[in-house]
């Protein structure tokens, strides 16, 4: 039977990493961050209030596309972020901001909701939780330019917003992953427990969580 996850999480907290081994591992499609060029990019950066709607808007719609393609495999997939990190995170952290005004982040808002309320949910979301300390030691591993200049202000904001929305995520079943102390490219055990909280989770057992005997049991 098909099964489709979402991986959920901050910047840096390892997401793209983790879709790309668990789809190694359960030989299923992952469906990554695309790399598409926002046209209204360069405009929302000279002037962030008057171009955050359209940009936003771009990207919810490029969004709902790639849900749609992965929605449509005829296997079971794996998604790197979804499309409701876009709006309960990121657009909403521009709302908060100042960027979005509020009759625009009002039709912004109305249009995600009742899209979501058409689109099949995901089977599992994995939450990646991890802290704006681990997640800014790994975006230096990273070394991308365009995340140097990330803040940990930014990043802590983000964490609340996220935190916030999986308290209140019901669309699916959730397993949230404590990323500080689960490093599962350094431990390939950790990965292996991942595995296996997943596979719990995917067949309906009804409390799956981490303990911190079963991390220290499992590092190589």
């Amino acid at each position: 039977m098909k099964k489709f996850i979402a991986i959920a999480g901050n910047i840096g907290v390892g997401k793209s990493t983790l879709a790309r081994l668990l789809s190694q591992r359960l030989e299923w499609q992952p469906f990554y961050e695309p790399v598409t060029e926002n046209p209204y990019l360069s405009d929302f950066y000279k002037d962030m209030r008057a171009w955050g709607f359209h940009s936003q808007i771009f990207f919810l719609s490029h969004r709902l596309q790639i849900h749609l393609d992965l929605v449509n495999y005829p296997g079971s997939v794996i998604q790197d972020r979804s499309i409701y990190e876009d709006a309960e995170i990121f657009a909403q952290n521009l709302f908060l901001q100042g960027h979005l005004s509020e009759r625009d982040w009002k039709t912004y808002w109305t249009l995600y909701q009742s899209m979501t309320e058409f689109l099949p949910p995901p089977d599992l979301v994995i939450y990646l939780r991890a802290s704006e300390k681990t997640l800014l030691e790994r975006i230096s591993h990273r070394n991308r330019d365009y995340e140097k200049k990330i803040q940990p202000e930014y990043l802590k904001e983000l964490n609340q917003l996220y935190e916030n929305w999986i308290h209140g995520f019901t669309l699916c079943p959730v397993l949230t992953v404590p990323a500080d102390d689960l490093d599962y490219v350094a431990h390939s055990r950790h990965l292996d427990l991942i595995l296996t909280k997943v596979q719990e989770k995917l067949i309906g057992k009804e409390v799956v969580v981490f303990n911190a005997d079963e991390v220290k049991a499992n590092k190589n």
